[in-house]
């Protein structure tokens, strides 16, 4: 199917409604990947599951700057606080939002939970909703995974993989894409030719790309995220039209859109 037609097909599912566009059910352990605003998502995603009166946790199992955390009204560190379960319960009853984290590390970020500590959260908590950075990508718009990458918990149920979509056409080049030794071992792609839609749907679709150690039973999302930062929506819509016919990706929908604008076009 070419890009025009995938772009018709986006126009008639439009959303502002992040969790529409994302599918949720009614609970869910989100995890997210990759890199082009996984804290924007995460913390937009709760704001908006919060205002429908849900309970939500968000969290990482990698590092996030303090910065980001403060951004939820209650943090609880399971390290440091002894009664952290009941500042949990208490916080997730008087706010609906919590950010749990270990601690704060020397370099004044936070570090994340254990996967095995997520998974315990989404079972044993009321919370509706437990949305955790699973990946850390620098501040790049595009990553590759490195070995130990993505850190995803067993009992995730939904898996997004974003990218920022400033990154196509520009040079491959640290700037743009972390780890970009691994890029170019992944997609065949040199440093300093410039990033395409075929190297952007290879770190979907391999093996080794965005969705690994993704639990089979998770659902998945290729999230195409600064769509307003580009002028070719074509390219973006040929790229989304790509991902959705990957049999490697396996991918649930694609969402083409910007979190900071809260526009979204879902194809699937």
């Amino acid at each position: 199917m070419d890009a025009d037609r995938y772009i018709l097909m986006a126009e008639r599912f439009q959303s502002s409604d992040l969790a529409s566009a994302l599918g949720l059910g009614p609970k869910e352990l989100i995890a997210v990947v990759g890199g082009g605003g996984k804290s924007s998502l995460m913390f937009s995603l709760a704001y908006e599951l919060q205002r429908s009166g849900h309970k939500v946790i968000t969290s990482t199992t990698t590092k996030v700057r303090r910065t980001e955390a403060a951004l939820a009204p209650c943090e609880v560190f399971t390290s440091i606080e002894s009664e952290w379960r009941n500042n949990l319960l208490k916080g997730l009853q008087r706010h609906g939002h919590v950010f749990v984290a270990q601690r704060v590390i020397d370099s004044g970020k936070l570090k994340g939970i254990r996967p095995e500590a997520a998974d315990d959260l989404y079972r044993d908590t009321f919370a509706d909703y437990l949305v955790l950075e699973a990946d850390g990508a620098a501040g790049r718009p595009v990553k590759t995974p490195a070995e130990h990458e993505p850190v995803v918990p067993l009992s995730a149920t939904l898996v997004i993989a974003m990218i920022g979509l400033e990154a196509m056409g520009k040079p491959l080049e640290d700037k743009f894409v972390f780890r970009t030794d691994l890029f170019e071992k992944l997609t065949g792609l040199c440093r300093g030719e410039r990033i395409n839609r075929g190297s952007l749907a290879a770190i979907f679709d391999s093996p080794d790309g965005l969705f690994k150690g993704a639990p089979l039973s998770a659902r998945r999302i290729a999230f195409l995220n600064k769509l307003d930062l580009i002028d070719n929506r074509r390219e973006a819509g040929a790229l989304a039209g790509r991902i959705l016919r990957s049999k490697g990706a396996s991918v649930d929908r694609v969402v083409v859109g910007s979190v900071i604008k809260n526009e979204y076009l879902l194809l699937k």
